[in-house]
């Protein structure tokens, strides 16, 4: 059982919440993930690591409520247990294996959409404990909707905001904002984009007409965590790959984001119709407590 030491609403339907969970908070590294299941009847439900504390033995998870799993994690109030914490999984950030020295001659950006906020914020963190500097774009719909801003400021070398509806920072989309930073005299050597699949794809046709790396994480299509689904095949480069085993990070500009949104999307559709038929029960079951 693994308790949870602290919970936090970031925004509506988001929660973050620090997990004791000491032998995951030793080994985690950025760009890693945990599967999480609330008890012995729950689904497995892979969430990225937004940040990890060795000394207090903590995982951070951000969850968002998109379904019946992720709304019965978002339940869980403080000194609550969670039955299964597993990891840290997947491959660690390909910036973890890098030369540090070369790193701090590299000029890198980072592009975070809504709850990729959270996936982002422990690579730029980790970043800025090797004293490698980042830039970092966040984008939501609107202000209320943007996370972790204070957090990430505190690491990030320049932190930009843009939003859709412009109640915060630059009017617009993320993509339009990197090229006005271009056309200031910015450039950049690779870019890390995590968000929602349809942002990373546009990010990846910007990034390519300038011809800067681009890396994408696809943990938002994992199910299982551990390859045996394959709900999570992808195809990068014209070869297929298990995102939760081999990724969740890919070259952006060989993905198939096409064939990946379908995928997402057919998984989306089942989740809702549990949550769905979850809520449906309850009502139920209160009827009849009512009726006696």
């Amino acid at each position: 059982m693994f308790k949870i030491a602290k919970k936090k609403m970031l925004a509506e339907n988001i929660c973050l919440m620090d997990v004791e969970a000491p032998r995951v908070a030793r080994s985690a590294r950025p760009g890693q993930f945990v599967i999480v299941r609330v008890d012995e009847r729950g689904e497995r439900v892979p969430l990225t690591i937004c940040d990890y504390d060795n000394d207090r033995g903590t995982v951070t998870i951000v969850t968002q409520v998109v379904g019946a799993s992720s709304a019965r994690i978002c339940a869980l109030e403080e000194g609550e247990f969670i039955a299964n914490f597993a990891g840290p999984l997947g491959r660690p950030s390909e910036f973890v294996y890098e030369n540090i020295e070369e790193l701090k001659n590299k000029r890198i950006m980072f592009i975070a959409g809504g709850l990729g906020t959270a996936p982002v914020y422990p690579q730029v963190k980790w970043l800025s404990e090797q004293g490698v500097k980042a830039d970092v774009i966040v984008g939501a719909k609107s202000k209320n909707l943007l996370i972790m801003q204070d957090e990430m400021r505190a690491v990030a070398d320049n932190l930009y905001i843009a939003t859709d509806d412009g109640s915060e920072g630059f009017h617009g989309l993320v993509t339009q904002l990197f090229e006005q930073l271009v056309a200031q005299g910015k450039s950049y050597d690779v870019v890390v984009a995590i968000g929602p699949m349809i942002m990373m794809k546009f990010v990846c046709l910007t990034t390519a007409k300038y011809g800067i790396k681009t890396i994408v994480s696809l943990n938002s299509l994992m199910v299982d965590g551990t390859g045996m689904c394959g709900a999570c095949r992808v195809t990068v480069g014209g070869k297929t790959y298990f995102t939760c085993v081999e990724g969740p990070e890919f070259d952006g500009h060989q993905v198939d984001f096409d064939e990946a949104m379908r995928r997402q999307a057919q998984y989306r559709t089942i989740e809702s119709r549990k949550a769905k038929a979850e809520q449906e029960a309850l009502a139920g079951h209160k009827c009849k407590v009512g009726l006696h």
